[in-house]
């Protein structure tokens, strides 16, 4: 299998490849997450993933081939507002009691891209997580593992912020920030030998 470049440094993601056995380089992208005007909430994920890619692609010597480039972004969206990262414990702590007791949806867009016909995939996954109710010291106590840092909505589904995911509709994949299936069915349709023995 070709190794494809990960625009992504997430330990989540990383692990989502291992899992599956895909050859991988970590490449982060730097780009300034800023969504235009005209482009809908829904569609922001898959536009900053495209964007990654794009940025990933102008970094790297032009005398050098490009095989495969992977990029996804990952957005937590309550009543049209994309909740991002916190930058801090206090926003993370208004992230949590407004999410709390809530359903709110997680939006994943994903950008393949195969550098033998320079040609872009992008998909976009959106599911729906419902948390139960969060007393204050329910919030405190999350905060106090420190998972809330660094992702998008303050909070972790696969390690403690699962005691407090009452319903899941879509899949975890997903949710932690790489969808399997979507995956698997854009490197099935580019023909990444994958899949062979």
């Amino acid at each position: 299998m070709e190794p494809i470049i990960l625009a992504s440094s997430s330990p989540r993601r990383q692990q989502i490849l291992k899992n599956l056995g895909i050859p991988f380089i970590v490449h982060p992208a730097n780009i300034e997450e800023t969504i235009p005007s005209d482009i809908k909430i829904e569609d922001a994920p898959e536009y900053l993933a495209a964007r990654k890619i794009d940025a990933v692609v102008r970094s790297i010597a032009p005398d050098r081939e490009i095989g495969w480039i992977l990029a996804a972004d990952t957005a937590i969206v309550y009543k049209n507002k994309i909740y991002g990262k916190p930058k801090d414990k206090d926003e993370a702590r208004e992230f949590l009691k407004t999410l709390q007791g809530n359903t709110h949806k997680v939006i994943t867009g994903i950008a393949l891209y195969n550098g033998a016909i320079h040609y872009i995939s992008t998909r976009t996954s959106i599911n729906k997580v419902t948390f139960a109710p969060m007393s204050d010291h329910d919030i405190e106590w999350y905060l106090s593992t420190s998972e809330w840092y660094g992702v998008a909505g303050a909070y972790r589904i696969q390690e403690n912020g699962s005691c407090f995911i009452k319903k899941i509709e879509g899949t975890e994949s997903s949710i932690v920030g790489l969808p399997i299936y979507e995956l698997c069915d854009m490197l099935r349709e580019q023909n990444y030998k994958f899949f062979e023995q």
